[in-house]
């Protein structure tokens, strides 16, 4: 009996042993201890598939694998491993020339998303349109890409061409696109001219090296034209450079104030950015617009601004892109380009959106800025103590929505949904053609109902097919984007501004609330004066927010 017991006792030790192992390495051993027993486990298993698995894997393609898994787990889309190939792209969009399409993107719900086609690009041309989720590159599925992976198939050789495929906000069906690369130079500031006697426009579209000159420069012509008050329209935005975007806000703020912070566990990434030499236009008015499609850079530029009280911001609630990258080489030739900060207003908000939330509803339409944050969004408050929301991204301080489609118009794009890119590209050759058969054409030009039955003509002979009447039904829509495309061709994109700028809501609340206002305190209370006149004008309280579907 006592051999019988002397032979079990270690035996049953050992089998407990073996059942609670990771429980005694992980609570009695150590945290060090546990990291190698989950790594040689790691091991165990990636070896044990590849010896084992029904169909041969490389070895190699399993460690990627896993690494991809344990960065997708982290729920960054920004945060992607890189092997020397996807490196080297990387440092030639953002060092060198290249060939490329003109958009900015984005993830967002699994899918890579154009932020904004960059004017005058061949994505503006074919009609590429901020929103539209590319779901297939030259006859791959872009499901699941990282904006690396794009960027390394959209980026080619000046002149080659690329198939695309994208899924439009609104349609059903994903439009065709054939895009001919060309080599991308972008301007930061694209349109800046006199709305009114004593208000100036600057449209500012991405933050490059030279954003913060191009800008000074377009305010002090406006200045010495005779403006007083500025619109700086940052909506569509999509960042860039984010020492620009301290560098912009330094011009606006005083001495000392701080324009941005980062927070990060990394040493010497949790700093804060003053403003280094001061207001270079104390007292002008200034009404910021921002959409879900401000990002980034911009979005720290309109936070600084709203936080100190030196702006007022109007619009839709910008996209949340608030976080910052660090490129760590690793073996092999290998890098990791990791989130290591995050960016925060004056107030302490933070600007990151959380995952998940995108710029637009289950339906495909662009978010209501109301409905897109909750009641429970904390509550951060300016210098003179304004209440602002937190949460992620700018929440306007008057929330205006632009113009919706009608029925008859969706009915057209419904009907277009089969033509691609057919349907730009005549009108584009029509625009073209109507500048040379007009050279005296004046920049203030009414689409007349003969060139809306031209262009109907021309649609035909490009094989768009599409029913009079409901061409006929969405004439007002279709006058305005052949007047676009006419002023693009003919004077570039400011002229393009200035035709879309007239009937836009969001620039018609900022030019109200600035013609009462001579000091930039006083735009706060004029604001309040035109919220109250303009019901559909919503002012973002936490009070009064919509939950979110």
């Amino acid at each position: 009996m006592r051999l019988k017991r002397s032979i079990v006792a270690p035996v049953a030790v050992a089998v407990m042993a073996l059942v609670t192992g990771g429980w005694f390495l992980q609570k009695g051993m150590g945290q060090e201890r546990n990291v190698y027993f989950q790594a040689r486990l790691f091991d165990e298993v990636l070896h044990r598939v590849s010896d084992s698995f029904v169909e041969p894997e490389d070895p190699s393609k399993l460690y990627r694998y896993a690494i991809d898994g344990m960065l997708q787990q982290l729920g960054d889309p920004h945060s992607v491993f890189m092997d020397p190939k996807e490196y080297e792209d990387l440092r030639i969009k953002t060092q060198g020339e290249y060939g490329g399409l003109g958009i900015q993107i984005a993830k967002r719900d699994g899918w890579i998303t154009v932020v904004a086609p960059l004017p005058g690009t061949p994505a503006a041309r074919a009609g590429m349109q901020a929103g539209d989720a590319i779901v297939e590159v030259n006859g791959e599925s872009a499901k699941g890409w990282s904006e690396d992976q794009a960027v390394a198939k959209l980026r080619g050789p000046k002149g080659s061409a690329v198939d695309l495929k994208v899924l439009r906000p609104g349609m059903e069906e994903p439009i065709a696109f054939h895009v001919v690369r060309e080599e991308i130079h972008v301007r930061s500031v694209p349109a800046a001219y006199m709305l009114e006697p004593g208000i100036g426009y600057v449209n500012l579209t991405v933050f490059s090296e030279s954003s913060t000159d191009e800008l000074r420069q377009a305010i002090n012509r406006l200045r010495s034209q005779g403006m007083k008050r500025l619109v700086l329209d940052l909506r569509y935005n999509p960042g860039g450079l984010l020492d620009q975007g301290v560098s912009i806000g330094d011009m606006f703020l005083t001495k000392g104030q701080v324009v941005s912070e980062t927070r990060s566990r990394v040493p010497g990434q949790s700093q804060k950015y003053p403003a280094m030499n001061g207001d270079e236009y104390p007292g002008m008015p200034i009404v910021v617009l921002i959409n879900p499609y401000t990002a980034s850079a911009s979005e720290i530029l309109a936070g600084a601004l709203q936080d100190h009280d030196r702006a007022l911001v109007v619009g839709q609630t910008s996209y949340g892109k608030g976080s910052v990258q660090t490129l760590f080489p690793i073996s092999g030739g290998n890098w990791l380009k990791l989130t290591t900060a995050r960016w925060y207003t004056p107030s302490g908000r933070s600007i990151q959106k959380p995952y998940g939330i995108g710029a637009h509803d289950d339906d495909g339409e662009p978010i209501d800025s109301a409905a897109a944050d909750s009641a429970a969004k904390p509550v951060y408050h300016t210098d003179s103590g304004r209440k602002v929301l937190g949460g992620g991204g700018i929440t306007p301080d008057l929330i205006v929505e632009p113009d919706t489609f009608t029925t008859a118009e969706k009915a057209f794009l419904q009907a277009l949904k089969q033509n691609g890119s057919a349907y730009t590209d005549a009108r584009f050759a029509y625009a073209v053609a109507y500048v040379h058969r007009h050279p005296e054409l004046p920049r203030n030009f009414t689409v007349t109902p003969q060139m809306l039955d031209e262009f109907y003509a021309a649609l035909a002979r490009k094989g768009v097919k599409v029913d009079r009447a409901v061409y006929d039904g969405a004439a007002a829509e279709i006058a305005r984007e052949i007047g676009v495309e006419i002023a693009r061709a003919k004077w570039g994109e400011e002229a393009v501004r200035e035709r879309l700028n007239a009937d836009d809501p969001q620039v018609r609340a900022a030019v109200e609330v600035l013609r009462r206002a001579a000091t930039p305190q006083a735009l706060f209370v004029e604001a309040q004066r035109y919220a109250a006149a303009n019901p559909a004008v919503k002012e973002p309280t936490a009070e009064t927010r919509k939950q979110p579907r």
